[in-house]
């Protein structure tokens, strides 16, 4: 099956959609669409507000071209989703972002064409799920009329060494014409090579337990560091001390947010559920690492406590909103959950991040974001994300923003700083 003459359309334009589409925009005439409107005008004047994608490399993409019309994708004949897949309240998948692409798709294929999946779901999904509906809207028959691929997006973001085009691509079609048709495909922009898998639900599967291995490794050390908590004992210097073993994995304790660790394991327990097995050991851990932002305000809440701070009267600063370092991405960001649980106290919580977008943050959370500084004081501060500005700051810097009335408490949760400095610059340290 040869579709190196068809034009590509992304469906989705937001961390995943947008790379891809550029990559494929240098090479062979592309659509990149996306519902959102503002998404579309802000492209057009070539600025990428997720900052995945420079100006200057959307100007590369000389055969890239944005649109919400539903007329332009019938002009397609390969059509890549790359739509979220989020979870819902009580963290079941909700399907709806792909589900409303599939019905779009569905009405603009023409014969011989490529739906090729990108989004994280379960294994099964793209046949059970999606192409129903492919069928529906199109009025074609499947692996007749129309063919599937499913490649799972690999996307880091805020990450500039592990981009698209370097990261090993996993593939798979419908057909062993359409799999071989798809790996060519892909082939074309991703330096880093290609894994054909043998069916779509296998590529499915290997998507969905990359995050969750990941999710459950943290999972283990968020555990240890409970207990070492109790036992006296800092989390980082035993793993530190354990990592001098050549096979030690270097984990890390921390909150587990974002569009994907926290979200995919969801997916496979709700397949495994569908088929009459309760997962435990998965189920296990997201448990875990849900409860750690809670668990990080309570120990800091304790603290101050203990040092003579009337809580219900005080002001913690949290510094960090977005759900990883360097990075504007706040979906899914269990900063959050922290500042829930510190309202709970009675406390008055302070957010402040360089990166996140303060209209964003209102919309998503209900938070507004403030001020910290030797003007505007906090009685403690959690630092929940690993900027690189706050990578950069002193302990004279950080005590400077904390009124010293009591000795303030300090929840350093990425273990940016060496903590007996902070000791000695009259903290009371938590660390995970």
């Amino acid at each position: 099956m040869d579709i190196s003459k068809k034009k590509i359309a992304i469906i989705g334009l937001g961390y995943v959609g947008l790379p891809l589409a550029v990559e494929f925009g240098k090479v062979r005439p592309v659509l990149g669409f996306d519902i959102n409107h503002s998404r579309i005008r802000e492209l057009r004047t070539g600025v990428d507000n997720t900052l995945e994608v420079s100006s200057e490399a959307l100007q590369a993409a000389t055969l890239l071209e944005f649109d919400s019309d539903l007329e332009g994708l019938k002009t397609c004949g390969v059509f890549i989703v790359t739509v979220p897949t989020p979870i819902d309240a009580a963290n079941r998948p909700d399907l709806t972002p792909i589900v409303k692409a599939s019905e779009t798709v569905g009405r603009a294929l023409a014969p011989g064409a490529i739906v090729i999946y990108e989004s994280t779901v379960y294994p099964g999904c793209t046949e059970e799920i999606c192409v129903p509906i492919l069928e529906k809207f199109s009025g074609l028959k499947f692996n007749e009329g129309f063919f599937c691929g499913y490649s799972p997006e690999r996307i880091n973001p805020g990450d500039k060494i592990n981009t698209l085009t370097t990261i090993k691509k996993i593939t798979s079609g419908s057909t062993e014409e359409v799999a071989t048709a798809v790996d060519d495909l892909y082939g074309t922009v991703i330096k880093a090579g290609t894994w054909k898998a043998s069916s779509l639900k296998v590529a499915e599967a290997a998507k969905v337990i990359e995050n969750s291995q990941r999710d459950l490794n943290i999972a283990f050390v968020n555990e240890l560091s409970v207990i070492f908590e109790r036992l006296g004992i800092d989390t980082v210097e035993v793993l530190e001390a354990a990592g001098s073993k050549w096979n030690f994995l270097p984990f890390r304790p921390g909150m587990v947010g974002g569009h994907c660790i926290g979200v995919d394991p969801y997916y496979l327990t709700h397949k495994a559920e569908e088929l009459g097995y309760h997962p435990q050991v998965l189920l296990a851990g997201r448990r875990i690492n849900d409860n750690m932002a809670r668990y990080a305000a309570r120990n800091v809440i304790k603290r101050m406590l203990q040092n003579g701070i009337d809580v219900a009267r005080s002001t913690v600063g949290i510094m960090g909103m977005t759900f990883k370092e360097n990075c504007p991405d706040i979906r899914n960001s269990k900063v959050a959950d922290l500042v829930r649980e510190i309202q709970a106290w009675g406390a008055k919580a302070v957010v402040v991040d360089p990166w996140a977008n303060p209209e964003e943050v209102k919309q998503e959370y209900g938070i507004e974001l403030g001020c910290i500084d030797p003007q505007h004081p906090v009685d403690s501060l959690i630092v929940a994300v690993g900027h690189a500005q706050y990578r950069q700051l002193t302990t004279s810097d950080l005590f400077s923003v904390c009124r010293s009335s009591h000795r303030p408490v300090i929840g350093d949760l990425k273990s940016l700083y060496d903590r007996f400095d902070l000791t000695q610059a009259g903290f009371t340290v938590f660390r995970l």
